[in-house]
């Protein structure tokens, strides 16, 4: 009976999977964000102990838990939650159905690029293998899994962290944290850059402008880290660099294209939304840059660059000596980060 019952549920996630992964629009596939998360959550709730639910759940309201994400691996900076290595397998399998059904498939494909980074950095000479690898990224779930009431995803560790909050129809994955480390890789014989969009077509973009324009967005400070980073929640900084109204339309394509690298994470149902903040806040958006000034598409660039807008502040933030292989990148929505707007009274 716990064979059937345990094939049941792995049918039962590889459908969620393929749902999450495909986004179809036709039958059951239609619905809502909110209820394809609801259902994986509660598929993966039932493959859970008692003990198991109250380490996962945490109010909604929680801000300690909000905040309880960062780039450093989980030994220096604790998570809360569960973590894979502690599930077995069909309840690890319920856990990444879990996530996959909040992501698009490029979003999915991401996650999944900077878990094996850092499996591999778990086998690299020196490194603490109790301190990297996929055991070591936690799921957690703040308020009740419901497809009208808000309540929040939660999934990460060393240099990712998922922030999925869905209210209804309504959704956003701020803030989100989607780093490397390594940058490159080379899996199953073939190279691997988990953040090669945010790197090629930031490249594209710089190599793309004017000497003058070149002038406004190179800032005259270097920039070592993330600014607004883990544990800056609720701060501001002034925009700097050149503007999107300064832009070519072509130079404009180029900035909403970068953009799209973190803003189509989310699913594809909500991704549409976001996008449309994006245009609609464009020529009120900043791209500014420290750091070397030379951008070859194809490399990670060991440049920091930000893009700031009225809806959205995105980081770039190569770390150390060699630092394609050592990146540090996020984004936020000051306007909605856990998904404030939607619980505002």
């Amino acid at each position: 009976m716990k064979a059937a019952a345990a094939m049941t549920i792995r049918a039962c996630l590889f459908g969620l999977i393929c749902l999450a992964a495909t986004g179809a629009a036709t039958g059951a596939m239609a619905q809502t964000v909110s209820s394809r998360m609801t259902a994986a959550a509660n598929a993966f709730l039932s493959t859970l102990d008692a003990g198991q639910k109250k380490n996962l759940s945490f109010a909604f309201e929680d801000e300690q838990q909000r905040k309880r994400w960062s780039n450093l691996p989980v030994k220096m900076v604790p998570r809360a939650g569960l973590h894979l290595g502690a599930l077995n397998a069909v309840q690890r399998e319920a856990a990444m159905a879990l996530v996959s059904s909040a992501l698009s498939a490029k979003g999915l494909q991401k996650v999944q690029e900077i878990m094996d980074g850092d499996e591999i950095l778990k086998t690299d000479a020196g490194a603490n293998p109790n301190m990297f690898g996929k055991d070591f990224y936690y799921i957690s779930i703040l308020g009740t899994p419901s497809d009208k009431t808000p309540w929040i995803l939660q999934f990460g560790g060393h240099h990712l962290a998922l922030n999925v909050t869905v209210a209804g129809d309504k959704g956003t994955l701020t803030p989100s944290l989607t780093a490397a480390q390594p940058g490159v890789y080379t899996l199953n014989g073939k190279t691997v850059r988990p953040l090669a969009g945010e790197s090629d077509k930031a490249a594209a973009l710089f190599n793309s402008l004017s000497t003058q324009q070149r002038s406004q967005a190179v800032l005259g400070s270097r920039v070592a880290d993330l600014v607004l980073g883990p544990g800056e929640d609720g701060k501001t900084i002034q925009p700097e660099g050149l503007k999107a109204s300064a832009m070519t339309e072509r130079q404009r394509a180029l900035l909403v294209d970068l953009i799209a690298e973190w803003a189509v994470i989310i699913h594809e149902n909500l991704a549409a939304a976001r996008m449309a903040d994006v245009q609609a806040g464009l020529l009120d958006t900043w791209f500014a840059w420290s750091g070397p000034t030379t951008a070859t598409p194809g490399t990670n660039i060991g440049s920091y660059y930000r893009i700031q807008g009225p809806k959205l502040v995105i980081e770039y933030a190569p770390q150390g000596n060699d630092p394609g292989m050592h990146i540090h990148a996020m984004f936020r929505d000051p306007t909605n980060d856990y998904g404030r707007q939607y619980t505002a009274k």
